[in-house]
């Protein structure tokens, strides 16, 4: 979905950087979904994975080199710890950029797409309440997301000169302006 959205907001899109944590093997499962889309939409993926703080800065150079137009993150815990080194390259590249979780247009990033954090928090608290009353563990169901939140942040568009389409902005849940 961050694809087709980053794709929205700059049609012309043909080159998308991937960065994710290349230490998290479960990733790679989230790559091939990216790439899924990415064929889908005619795009070209381009993989940059890190291993530490200090991968940024040249997983970045090369991605500009590689003529992206945009950026998708992978996030786990590592890159979102890391989130305002991020944005601040995607920033300083002026590489418009799509997030999985809130913290990162929080820290001034472009757009994010992904489980609404807060939902989450209260539908946890129900399993809690079920646990404390003597449910079993073992007995709830896993569940998904079933609440996703779509936020742009508008000042950071007019940053990097980015004009985000009213077509996008209709389907946002949040426009930070």
């Amino acid at each position: 979905k961050r694809l087709e959205l980053l794709k929205d907001t700059i049609p012309k899109l043909s080159r998308v950087a991937v960065l994710w944590n290349a230490a998290n093997p479960y990733k790679e499962f989230d790559l091939k979904e990216v790439q899924a889309v990415a064929d889908a939409l005619r795009v070209a993926v381009h993989r940059f994975p890190v291993r530490g703080p200090n991968d940024f800065d040249d997983a970045f150079k090369a991605a500009i080199k590689s003529r992206v137009g945009g950026l998708i993150t992978l996030e786990d815990p590592f890159t979102t710890a890391n989130r305002t080194q991020i944005v601040d390259l995607a920033f300083r590249h002026r590489l418009p950029a799509v997030y999985g979780v809130r913290p990162f247009v929080d820290a001034g990033g472009l757009m994010s797409y992904g489980p609404d954090r807060g939902d989450q928090n209260r539908r946890a608290a129900t399993y809690v309440d079920k646990i404390l009353k003597g449910a079993k563990p073992a007995d709830l169901p896993v569940q998904q997301p079933t609440k996703f939140e779509f936020i742009i942040n508008l000042k950071a568009a007019k940053q990097i000169g980015l004009t985000i389409p009213q077509s996008v902005l209709y389907r946002a849940d949040k426009v930070i302006k």
